[in-house]
């Protein structure tokens, strides 16, 4: 988690295509991709999609289809996991996943879930970020974005393959 943290203090913008914080920002999976393979996770894929497929395919998914925090479908969340959400901008692939960050925990003052990555406008309490920074965790459904026809939609989280942590098959 350090090297993610870490990360958030360099003032780096959201950059889409980006997975190397030396050119000034990144992307989401790019973000993901960059703090694992620089904590030994060699095979993570560069994309939230198949970062998402990665993921399933090691039988460490949860699927999330509620739109309360509180839901036990959240139960096993834990600080580390990845987190995956569909609609976050219009595409055309398969799985559609388009947005992956990675939970932190929740905050000892607050109690309010937080995660950290890249993103081009989530909110950290109450105020818009931009770039690489923490953010507020929310499962509810946001409002769509009508000007870009999109609808964002919280999927599921899991845990990163490689890392030790994996559930028995």
């Amino acid at each position: 988690m350090g090297a993610a943290l870490d990360l958030t203090k360099r003032n780096l913008d959201y950059t889409y295509g980006s997975a190397d914080p030396a050119s000034g920002g990144m992307d989401c999976s790019g973000f993901i991709y960059y703090v694992l393979r620089e904590n030994g996770v060699n095979d993570v894929p560069r994309d939230a999609s198949q970062q998402y497929v990665w993921v399933r395919k090691a039988g460490n998914f949860r699927a999330v289809l509620s739109r309360d925090i509180d839901s036990f479908e959240l139960d096993e969340l834990q600080p580390g996991d990845l987190l995956f959400w569909t609609g976050t901008y219009s595409v055309e692939r398969d799985p559609p996943v388009t947005h992956t960050m990675i939970y932190l925990g929740k905050e000892k003052d607050s109690g309010r879930p937080i995660m950290v990555g890249a993103s081009d406008g989530r909110t950290y309490e109450g105020e818009k970020q931009f770039g690489v920074s923490v953010f507020d965790f929310k499962t509810a459904r946001a409002k769509a974005d009508s000007t870009a026809g999109t609808h964002p939609r919280f999927v599921g989280y899991g845990k990163i393959p490689g890392l030790g942590n994996e559930k028995p098959r």
